[in-house]
């Protein structure tokens, strides 16, 4: 299971008790739609924890522990729970067993580049306003497509017209510049800390990327260090790891065989980090920060990198179904970092 799938496993855990009786049908009101998983906080228990029982308890009328320890016997017989613990007033903590690797790499390969996308538009409307700065406009840029790609529906504005560059070159959209049909003055919502330098001689890729990787309330770097073709370049990485799995794939095919999901061994942290790409997505786009999934890019490109040599057989050897796995597992990764780039607005070269 992964995290994402947990949110929904949880919704339909609190549906199942009210279909048997065991809650208030009130328990299942537009509130319950919205259950948040998050992992679980340092000391915690578990590798994720929700408040739904504290969310639910007042339309359902009983104490917050008492609807987790309701709901607790719905979640351990889910496939991929290990255990669920209560804690605290209420707080229904998990934690999961280890990511089988044929699954999950079949989600991504059917999913594509809509791995960790909303099922379809969620209702939810968000307004992004940002000031007449570069770095402001391309995180509103990239925070709205991650938005959108949760299902919400997104309008940008700026509190001035734009540079022609920052959307000719930048690739930075907005929807409306200034507010001259709004009943009263957007408040700023979208407020990093402002680029010291002009980012648009270093392009779109490299210039999006130095403005988008860095929490917002650290500074961006500006130079040519984000051009750099080594491994010292975390933007790099991540691009070069993706060239590395769609050359696999020419390779394998060369060599006469396709990917075919199953099980390999010893990649334990590049699993976590493929299962986790749901809940950043969710994460990135509920804080309205491009820099988490920016971030997680580049974990998985880490752990994926040392991974590739395996994929190919050596010298005389014959590819067998081990090959066969991990090179879907490879091709899983390179889907995950294409579409997480594509979602920063940054372009995922095949060859580079």
């Amino acid at each position: 299971m992964t995290p994402a799938e947990l949110s929904h496993t949880v919704l339909r855990a609190v549906r199942r008790a009210v279909d048997d009786g065991e809650l208030d049908p009130a328990a299942v009101e537009p509130g319950a739609g919205r259950i948040v998983v998050e992992r679980a906080r340092p000391g915690g228990r578990g590798d994720y924890a929700t408040n739904v029982a504290l969310q639910v308890a007042g339309p359902a009328g009983r104490p917050p522990r008492q609807v987790a320890e309701t709901l607790r016997p719905y979640l351990e017989d889910t496939d991929g729970v290990a255990d669920v613990v209560v804690t605290g007033p209420g707080f229904l903590n998990f934690s999961l067993r280890a990511f089988a690797p044929g699954p999950l790499a079949a989600q991504i390969l059917r999913d594509g580049s809509r791995y960790g996308f909303a099922a379809g538009p969620t209702g939810q409307v968000v307004q992004l306003h940002a000031p007449h700065e570069v770095r402001a406009v391309v995180v509103m840029d990239a925070a709205a497509r991650i938005l959108r790609s949760q299902g919400a529906l997104v309008r940008t504005s700026c509190a001035a017209r734009t540079e022609a560059a920052w959307t000719r070159i930048l690739g930075a959209e907005v929807d409306a510049a200034g507010t001259p049909e709004a009943p009263a003055p957007l408040a700023v919502n979208v407020r990093p800390v402002p680029a010291p330098a002009d980012p648009v001689p270093l392009g779109r890729d490299a210039a999006r990327w130095a403005l988008l990787h860095p929490a917002a309330h650290d500074r961006p770097r500006i130079d040519d260090a984000h051009l750099a073709q080594r491994e010292s370049n975390p933007l790099f990485r991540v691009r070069y790891a993706h060239a590395r799995t769609r050359a696999l794939t020419r390779n394998a095919a060369d060599l006469g065989f396709t990917a075919e999901p199953g099980d390999v061994t010893g990649e334990g942290d590049l699993l976590a980090a493929l299962a986790e790409h749901p809940r950043v997505l969710q994460s990135a786009a509920r804080h309205r920060a491009p820099d988490r999934l920016a971030r997680h890019l580049v974990t998985v490109a880490d752990t994926l990198l040392p991974a590739l040599a395996t994929v190919l057989p050596l010298g005389a050897e014959k590819p067998e179904a081990a090959h066969r796995a991990r090179l879907a597992l490879a091709e899983a990764a390179g889907t995950v970092l294409a579409g997480g780039l594509t979602l920063l607005g940054i372009d995922a070269p095949e060859h580079l």
